[in-house]
């Protein structure tokens, strides 16, 4: 027994991600590892064509990661399409230490991006706001990097938000956002698109 106990705790390690190495969290072809978000009213979620559609809910349809997930010094990147409707079609809650947060990808009537929330303010409210104007039908990159002291996020390798966040309350907004809690996608009675769903460990 003890040679194949070996054997199981090497390939467990060797399992694990490296520093800097991208790591994909969606197959493009199930919800494997995923499970749809609990939000009342929300649509139907299904994979086509090498993408997670997320229809429109009354408001919100998501999906959630069912594992585990760093609370820091990490890097997420995907793409994400609004295809129907006008509101936030890709907006993702992610750890931040012991707390979450939330990129808000188009809210308010569908330009504002920022995140939710800093010391109790929405992202519309805070000093991470910033209007962007998205293309329906049209594929965009998110890249977002969290470490203890800060939280970058770039679209299409534009910077978008860079916020220092030590000694901050960084939270979620109430509400069932926090049902997308720990790593999830959510729309709001929109529907939208995500593909190439990667991550990987900064340090």
């Amino acid at each position: 027994m003890r040679p194949l106990t070996a054997v199981f705790l090497c390939l467990a390690a060797l399992a694990q991600p490296k520093n800097g190495e991208w790591q994909s969290l969606f197959d493009g072809k199930t919800l494997q590892g995923w499970r749809e978000s609990a939000f009342t009213g929300h649509g139907k979620v299904r994979v086509e064509n090498g993408t997670i559609v997320l229809g429109p809910g009354a408001p919100m349809t998501g999906v959630t990661l069912a594992g585990k997930f760093p609370k820091s010094n990490y890097e997420v990147r995907f793409e994400g399409a609004r295809i129907g409707g006008n509101d936030f079609f890709a907006s993702f809650t992610f750890p931040v230490g012991d707390t979450f947060c939330t990129w808000v990808t188009g809210g308010w009537g569908g330009d504002i991006v920022g995140l939710s929330s800093l010391d109790g303010w929405d992202a519309s409210d805070n000093e991470t706001r910033s209007y962007f104007d998205f293309e329906k039908g049209r594929w965009y990159a998110f890249r977002l990097q969290v470490t203890p002291s800060r939280i970058t996020g770039w679209i299409d390798d534009k910077q978008i938000v860079a916020v220092e966040i030590t000694g901050r309350k960084v939270g979620l907004r109430p509400g069932e956002i926090q049902l997308s809690a720990p790593f999830g996608f959510a729309s709001y009675g929109t529907t939208g698109a995500l593909r190439k769903i990667e991550y990987r460990l900064l340090r």
